[in-house]
């Protein structure tokens, strides 16, 4: 899971393109109204109410590795909420559930072989998992245009020995993965979203650096997003590439 301390109240407040793909993605999900569903991956709860929403005799089970964004899940979705923290290549639930939602989460798991395998487990047969991350080229152009701060002080010192937290995969590699975890069929494929976020001095810190921040000393956290706003140059456009994944247990 992801491997910076996320704030899950700021992501709840400029999350909304992460919500719009979210809705993209739920309407690729044909759903009765009565299943049990599993929101793999529930951040601060903007997608997993959504899809609450449109299971009004069935149950959603959201979970999340990170405490912030669960407890911004929480307060967003109520007492009532069925909302854990738990890692997803740990996942393991009381019985199989009829589908499985996830966006904006794969990305951050390096280890997709053991994620499919274990999202396979938690559905039962005929059960359809969709989703949508990040994938191959998604984000090129910004951390292309930061990736000279990394080899300059005051930074450098604070990314020796430093690997890039994301799995950016492709369509065919992330299919392969898919049938070879027990899935019985899978379609993959990849779709340019470019994003001009409203907040970008926020949105950049928060979402896109947050790993690169947590390296850094606080007083050197505030410069490292200001070099990177005047590396990537105005209006700030995140390059964002999403892989889209239609698979069915």
């Amino acid at each position: 899971m992801p491997s910076c301390e996320w704030d899950g109240a700021t992501y709840d407040r400029i999350s909304t393109p992460q919500e719009a793909w979210g809705r993209a993605v739920l309407e690729r999900l044909e759903l009765r109204g009565d299943e049990v569903a599993l929101d793999a991956g529930c951040g601060s709860g903007r997608v997993t109410q959504m899809l609450a929403e449109q299971l009004p005799r069935g149950r959603v089970i959201a979970v999340d590795g990170s405490a912030s964004m669960v407890r911004a899940a929480r307060e967003r979705l109520g007492p009532d909420a069925d909302v854990r923290v738990m890692d997803l290549l740990e996942l393991e639930l009381d019985e199989p559930v009829d589908a499985i939602l996830s966006t904006a989460t794969f990305h951050w798991i390096a280890d997709h072989e053991r994620l499919f395998e274990r999202l396979r487990g938690a559905l039962r047969s005929g059960g359809r998992l969709v989703a949508q991350c990040g994938g191959e080229g998604n984000i090129d152009r910004v951390r292309g245009a930061a990736a000279p701060l990394l080899v300059r002080e005051p930074y450098a010192q604070h990314f020796v020995g430093w690997r890039t937290p994301w799995n950016y995969a492709s369509p065919r590699r992330t299919r392969e993965r898919l049938l070879g975890a027990g899935f019985a069929a899978a379609n993959c494929w990849l779709a340019p979203a470019p994003v001009r976020p409203p907040e970008p001095r926020v949105f950049l810190a928060s979402v896109i650096f947050g790993p690169h921040l947590d390296r850094l000393p606080p007083d050197l956290r505030g410069p490292f997003i200001d070099d990177v706003l005047e590396l990537i140059g105005r209006p700030v456009e995140i390059d964002y590439v999403r892989l889209n994944i239609d698979a069915t247990a």
